[in-house]
């Protein structure tokens, strides 16, 4: 369960920010003490134990009078002026006994693919995707008729974690086993770099939930995903 407490113990209960502070630094942008990834890469904001009025203040000026903020981790109530818009239930969930396996099927995408692969994440709705997305890691898809239609990658990389992300497959593909198959071949990269895969996934998506149980995934959290206007003014 989400921790009580109004500090972060570990990396994976802030892991934005300490993907920002560790692997990711070199792609963080800083204002202060709170880090984001530049939006053309992810609309992730990264926040510090215990934000102040400074913090908030600084990822108000991020995006902008009236902005959208995405943090993937609760950081307490946000302040007058914030309009929150969603407060996302989701689950947290890290590899235990998860079998990495290569695909021989699983192809590496680049950035000449990703216009296919926003057009696959459109239609399928995965997660927060956008044009350079792909700079957080290794993107592996399937290919049917010439035409991408199942991808996953790897997205926030806390210290010693990388997250699992962008899993999706277009609908008239679905029930060949490729979101099992893609997510195993991206977690052979991430286990001989020496992490331990992670996920996220919507609470109320339980199909997705139970595949990733009977991969070898395990319930380490439940959290919340917020999303919040900026101040207008």
């Amino acid at each position: 369960m989400e921790s009580s407490s109004s500090r972060f113990d570990e990396p994976l209960d802030n892991p934005a920010y300490a993907s920002l502070a560790g692997p990711h630094a070199a792609l963080a942008e800083r204002s202060g003490d709170v880090l984001r990834y530049p939006p053309e890469i992810s609309p992730f904001i990264g926040m510090p134990d215990d934000p102040g009025p400074a913090d908030w203040a600084a990822a108000a000026a991020f995006v902008g009078p009236g902005g959208l903020a995405v943090m993937p981790a609760r950081y307490g109530p946000f302040p007058d002026g914030w309009e929150v818009l969603a407060m996302n239930d989701g689950v947290q969930m890290v590899a235990e006994s998860l079998e990495p396996a290569a695909d021989p099927e699983a192809v590496p995408l680049g950035p000449h693919d990703v216009p296919e692969m926003l057009d696959l994440v459109e239609r399928t709705k995965p997660g927060p995707f956008a044009p350079r997305t792909i700079e957080l890691g290794t993107y592996l898809g399937i290919r049917r008729e010439g035409k991408l239609v199942a991808m996953a990658g790897e997205r926030m990389r806390p210290p010693g974690y990388t997250e699992i992300s962008a899993v999706c497959t277009d609908g008239a593909w679905r029930g060949h086993g490729f979101a099992a198959r893609l997510t195993r071949a991206v977690a052979v990269g991430i286990v001989k770099r020496g992490d331990t895969p992670f996920l996220h996934a919507v609470a109320t998506n339980t199909n997705a939930i139970r595949l990733y149980e009977k991969m070898g995934f395990v319930l380490r959290r439940t959290t919340v995903f917020p999303r919040a206007r900026a101040p207008k003014a």
